[in-house]
């Protein structure tokens, strides 16, 4: 399914996920386009990681309230390993000549329009360097770190390389007032297989300080995260105890399988906030991505149980009413959705195993 259509779908998923119990803000009740939706491209070489010396795009779709009032929780989404190219005889970056960029960060567009319309700025990054040079997940964390490094200059008025550089999905120019309106300590991050244990790293005990000035994480969301290559027994680049973190897994994965909950025993016992997790029945690794989804070039149904797998859309539906859930309840302080985190109220028309991880006393 086109990501055109799932964007549409997704602004009038927002009406139903009001199940979860939160109420969309005044800057988003109108479901008529009260979302907007913003690019920009600083190029396929645009950063090179001090630390590694891997070179990057710094590229990103965002979703935001049309109508700009306040100052809004940000989160930062991250895809994981796929095509880096259009074309799947490109082993170099930037991609080779007759192919580009392969859109991994657009497959999200549903998520980024449902959390727009309840209040937040949501930027999906392109981590397709990454994947066809480095596969690492500090670079994939410091890449997290750039974004926000540049939206911390933009939302403080300071302007940076982002300002003047936004489209709109047409490709014309958009002038997005984000100065004072983007509050960079209620920040969240999202992260998808690699992507996820990308934001693990990134907002870990061990390398939070890395953060840029000024930049506060608050909640982090593996997606079907890989937890595979951590040294013998050291979990330390991607233990989080000081801060809440959710897992989403899916008893159909044929990527990492239930893998991701292994991320709340690293931490039963440690975690001076409340951790969450649900394993959706059915759910395979892909279909959380739209881009990756079939009939989508190079889609792949990667499911080990197909006769009962979810659709994508009611895998993609349930995914949004979690994360509504979680970052409403961590960054916007609404309780209304901690029912869904907790299990007690059942997520429409799918079975999850939900585990909560109490903060220590």
């Amino acid at each position: 399914m086109r990501n055109t259509i799932r964007l549409a779908a997704a602004l009038l998923l927002v009406s139903a996920l009001l199940s979860v119990g939160a109420q969309v803000p005044a800057t988003a009740q109108d479901s008529g386009g009260s979302v907007a939706l913003a690019e920009y491209d600083l190029g396929d070489t645009a950063f090179t990681d001090s630390e590694s010396g891997t070179v990057s795009e710094v590229r990103a779709r965002v979703h935001y309230p049309r109508h700009l009032t306040g100052r809004l929780p940000l989160i930062v989404m991250a895809h994981g390993s796929w095509w880096a190219c259009d074309s799947q005889d490109a082993f170099d970056w930037p991609c080779t000549e007759g192919s580009r960029p392969f859109p991994s960060y657009r497959g999200y567009d549903y998520l980024g329009a449902a959390l727009a319309a309840r209040g937040f700025v949501v930027v999906s990054i392109s981590v397709d360097a990454i994947n066809q040079t480095s596969f690492d997940y500090g670079d994939r964390a410091r890449l997290v770190n750039e974004h926000l490094r540049l939206w911390q200059q933009l939302a403080a008025g300071k302007g940076g390389p982002l300002a003047g550089h936004f489209v709109d999905p047409s490709g014309r120019p958009v002038a997005p007032d984000f100065t004072g309106h983007v509050d960079m300590t209620r920040v969240g991050t999202l992260g998808h297989s690699r992507g996820g244990k990308g934001v693990m790293w990134q907002a870990s005990d061990k390398h939070r300080r890395e953060w840029p000035a000024g930049v506060r994480v608050r909640a982090v969301l593996g997606l079907a995260p890989v937890k595979f290559d951590d040294p013998e027994g050291d979990h330390s680049d991607t233990l989080i105890t000081k801060l809440p973190f959710a897992v989403v897994t899916g008893s159909c994965d044929g990527a990492v399988r239930e893998g991701g909950q292994e991320y709340l025993d690293d931490v039963t016992g440690l975690n001076t906030a409340t951790d969450y997790s649900i394993s959706l029945k059915g759910a395979n690794h892909n279909y959380y991505n739209t881009t990756w989804t079939p009939p989508y070039l190079f889609g792949e149904d990667d499911s080990t149980c197909p006769a009962q797998e979810l659709a994508p859309s009611r895998q993609q539906d349930a995914l949004t009413a979690y994360a509504t859930a979680f970052f409403r309840y961590e960054l916007q302080g609404d309780r209304d959705g901690l029912p869904v985190l907790s299990g007690e109220r059942a997520l429409p028309g799918v079975t999850g195993t939900t585990r909560v991880v109490p903060a220590r006393r």
